[in-house]
């Protein structure tokens, strides 16, 4: 029989690990969800109840573990300090495909078969449906500054959407991509954003045995590589410096992307200028993630294996056995909160709606107030008057209140406030006279 790592409790004089990693497989026979220390192997936490499919693990806000039941409709919620505890189940209309949740903790995609549902985390509003594939949404990633994200799918396409561009759209509208990258051949199993935002890399694997790289910011092709093998999924360093590639075969393909001779289609050799492969899983390799300096690879394969390794010497330093084929495995920070058992969220997660535009928040007064940031507001222009009026209103308030204590301050501040109503009051009548004038002169 295959040994299990025996969960470890963090003792009050054991140092937190900086960085863990995240596992899940489809057997789920003794956990859903388990954590392992990076340097160690050692089991940290074990998140019960249900199992998780491919590309739907995520960390929302570093607070909440989330992950779509195999086969199921829902997504299961946990509090990331309480392993034993369901926080709460997310119906959704369909089979749950992919997750993934954006950076600053503010929205939450889902794909359901070939439908994608953004929701507002605040107020678990359904923001949008986007309907713009033909075929299951296979997987999902937002950009490090959470401005935009990417879905592909199994009809070969992957898109790029602007988030500002959805939040900000008439619902009379359809909501359209601003890229769709259509060079596959065949469905897409994986992608994986880089760094720099709207600057950032993409790079799309492919049953069609290549995997390519694009820029998001235009969606141009940048690089196409074949290889012999159909590959399962993808991801950069943090540097960009390399490019790895899991296969059905079981290898894992790293790709130098510092090649002075690299032209846009080309196929893979191992040579010494950095193209290489690592060698040690039986079955098809599911999931790849690189540590934060770079010096670690971490892998999972259908072979109930999920193995860390060098990537300097490509040697295999670690392999965590499972019960079934891993679905999920990756490297992360670890949440402040992970290993605190006390603390609390510091905003609980809403009830989310499965509906855009839903009656539940006229049925009655809302006890919840959401906030939004000022990157998704509209504002409409206030005319000069309505400004003029604006800072007279401002103006008596300093003077009934007393907001400064010093009376000389405020009178300074009441004639600069003055002023400036003036002005504003000249301005208004110089813009009105000129328009009448201009409306009065003969054609």
């Amino acid at each position: 029989m295959k040994q299990l790592p025996i969960p470890v409790l963090l003792q009050p004089n054991m140092a937190v690990p900086l960085e863990v990693i995240v596992t899940s497989d489809s057997s789920s026979q003794l956990w859903n969800t388990t954590v392992f220390d990076l340097h160690s192997g050692s089991s940290l936490i074990s998140y019960r109840g249900g199992n998780s499919t491919s590309r739907t693990l995520t960390v929302l806000r570093g607070e909440f573990l989330l992950s779509a039941q195999l086969g199921k409709n829902f997504i299961n919620a946990w509090e990331i300090q309480r392993k034993d505890q369901l926080q709460q189940k997310i119906v959704c209309p369909g089979v749950v495909t992919c997750i993934t949740a954006s950076p600053n903790g503010l929205f939450l995609a889902a794909g359901v078969n070939e439908a994608i549902y953004l929701w507002e985390v605040a107020s678990g509003k359904l923001m949008s449906i986007l309907t713009r594939h033909y075929q299951d949404v296979t997987c999902l990633k937002f950009t490090d500054d959470s401005s935009h994200f990417v879905s592909a799918g199994k009809d070969n396409l992957a898109l790029v959407w602007s988030l500002s561009r959805l939040i900000q759209l008439d619902s009379n509208h359809t909501p359209e991509p601003c890229h769709v990258l259509s060079r596959h051949s065949l469905p897409i199993t994986d992608l994986h954003c880089g760094l720099m935002g709207v600057q950032a890399r993409i790079a799309t694997a492919s049953l069609d045995q290549t995997v390519k790289v694009w820029e998001l910011s235009s969606g141009e092709l940048l690089l196409s590589i074949l290889f012999d093998v159909e590959i399962m999924s993808v991801t950069f360093d943090p540097c960009e410096y390399f490019l790895f590639c899991g296969g059905s075969d079981g290898n894992i393909f790293q790709v130098s992307l510092c090649s002075q001779s690299l032209s846009r289609d080309k196929s893979f050799q191992a040579d010494h200028s950095g193209n290489q492969v690592f060698k040690g899983h039986r079955n098809q390799v599911t999931c790849l993630s690189v540590s934060m300096d770079g010096s670690l690879l971490l892998s999972g394969s259908h072979d109930e294996t999920v193995r860390l390794w060098d990537i300097q010497s490509k040697q295999s330093i670690r392999c965590l056995t499972h019960k079934g084929p891993v679905t999920n495995a990756f490297i992360m920070a670890a949440p402040a909160n992970m290993f605190v058992p006390d603390s609390r969220p510091a905003v609980p997660l809403p009830r989310f709606s499965r509906h855009v535009q839903t009656s539940e928040a006229n049925s009655g007064v809302s006890e919840e107030v959401c906030v939004r940031l000022g990157l998704y507001t509209q504002e409409e222009e206030r005319s000069y008057l309505e400004k003029a009026e604006r800072l007279n209103s401002l103006m008596n308030a300093v003077t009934d209140k007393s907001v400064f204590r010093d009376g000389e301050n405020t009178k300074v501040r009441v004639a600069e406030l003055e002023e400036e109503v003036q002005t504003l009051k000249k301005i208004n009548k110089d813009l009105y006279d000129f328009s009448r004038e201009l409306l009065a002169k003969p054609t």
